[in-house]
């Protein structure tokens, strides 16, 4: 079972959507028949049978074991993540798009930027996997408590100049073999009702410096 799965396929999407198939996927963090299913969740069984089909035909579940138990075959499914990410893949037509209007204050040019993080990230794990090869990127996630907005705006001033610095050093537009990585920078206000005092870290994945108040990635 993979940590994260994203899911890319229309059809899926719409599939993990619907609130009984989301209960199952969530249930399925373990392996389980219909029957198991069906008390848990307090459903008939024939309809935990319906939407398992559809859930195993989009790739969502997948069989871990068949066993026999008298004249019946029990079939036992586990998801095939322990959660999902929605690409904006999903939404091709409708997706945004970050080229459209940058703007490095505006919250929708973040949220763009951040669909295009999503759907470029996923189809990168997608490769990856088809080939059992590893990625390899880097994510820094952290906070920071301005005092005003102008503390803000000088932070804002100063990390920025400070990018600019690292990837002066380190771009080489001429090197033979190079790859190419996005680099994206994000502060914006933490939603959560109670915030950690100034200068504590959330969670990092990867090791590397930390920087409080950004979220960097590196592909």
């Amino acid at each position: 079972m993979l940590d994260v799965a994203v899911i890319e396929d229309p059809a899926a999407a719409e599939a993990s959507l619907d609130p009984i198939r989301a209960r199952l996927l969530a249930a399925l963090a373990q392996p389980a028949s219909a029957t198991m299913l069906a008390a848990q969740l307090g459903l008939p069984r024939q309809k935990i049978n319906y939407h398992l089909h559809a859930l195993e035909r989009h790739g969502l579940i997948t069989l871990v074991e068949q066993r026999r138990k008298g004249n019946v075959t029990e079939r036992l499914m586990q998801a095939t993540a322990a959660s999902y990410v929605i690409s904006p893949t999903a939404l091709a037509a409708v997706q945004p798009d970050p080229a459209r209007s940058p703007d490095g204050l505006s919250a929708r040019w973040l949220l763009a930027v951040a669909a295009r993080l999503v759907r470029e990230v996923g189809e990168l794990i997608t490769a990856a996997a088809n080939v059992g090869k590893p990625l390899a990127t880097f994510t820094v996630d952290g906070h920071i408590r301005f005092a005003s907005a102008a503390h803000r705006a000088a932070f804002a001033e100063e990390l920025a100049g400070a990018l600019t610095a690292l990837v002066s050093k380190y771009h080489d537009e001429t090197a033979a073999g190079g790859r190419d990585h996005r680099v994206i920078v994000a502060v914006h206000p933490d939603p959560t009702p109670a915030s950690p005092a100034a200068g504590t870290s959330g969670a990092t994945e990867n090791t590397g410096p930390h920087q409080p108040g950004t979220e960097t990635k590196e592909r």
